[in-house]
């Protein structure tokens, strides 16, 4: 099993205000079955770096828009895999979304599995009520959306985010974990739980 990297660009809106952004997608698998964490923005490259394989799932960290605004054409063109999606989110799916629903949802402690990969969910809410981040122990790495990033927690201050409640998320969740676990975020580039754990007072302390 291994871990594929691509990126598309697109916006994101919020509380009426539009960004552009480069979002991450991951795709974890092999060369006959895959997982996709993230639908960003554009289908077709997604869909070109699966190729033949087997998409097993869509698996969506968070319910912002430049998350999943790919998610039901990446589904329709590739056997339509199941969209999961934590529940707590899903009035932030239901705007980009609104004739369609996921098909299952993310629990904390849920385990998805993959060949003989498995994926630990964690639900790590603060950015966005349903932010969920995914813990791989065997490839020594974390898919953590908007959760963390290099260099801080994701964004709040926006509708439905709350820096404490993040904060306590990542305290809870992420700080246990091994220092060199791979954190593969949703944006930008990857860092290590280490390194952000060695800085979380400092992020509290600067309130972002």
């Amino acid at each position: 099993m291994r871990i594929e990297h691509l990126t598309t660009s697109g916006i994101f809106s919020i509380d009426g205000d539009d960004f552009e952004v480069e979002n991450n997608i991951w795709i974890v698998g092999d060369d006959r079955e895959c997982l996709v964490v993230d639908a960003a923005h554009d289908h077709l490259p997604i869909l070109e770096a699966v190729g033949d394989r087997r998409v097993k799932a869509i698996v969506l960290t968070h319910g912002h828009n430049d998350h999943i605004n790919a998610a039901g054409r990446l589904a329709d063109d590739t056997g339509r895999p199941p969209l999961m999606l934590h529940p707590d989110d899903r009035m932030l799916w239901d705007v980009v979304h609104p004739d369609r629903e996921p098909d299952l949802e993310l629990a904390s402690g849920q385990v998805i599995t993959l060949g003989d990969l498995e994926l630990r969910v964690m639900h790590t809410p603060g950015h966005s009520p349903g932010g969920c981040c995914l813990h791989v122990p065997q490839l020594g790495a974390l898919f953590s959306g908007d959760t963390l990033f290099n260099g801080g927690p994701g964004a709040t201050g926006r509708s439905f985010s709350d820096f404490g409640t993040l904060m306590e998320s990542l305290r809870r969740h992420i700080a246990g974990l091994p220092g060199e676990t791979r954190v593969l975020t949703g944006h930008g580039d990857e860092t290590t739980v280490g390194d952000e754990v060695r800085r979380f007072d400092e992020y509290e302390a600067r309130g972002h």
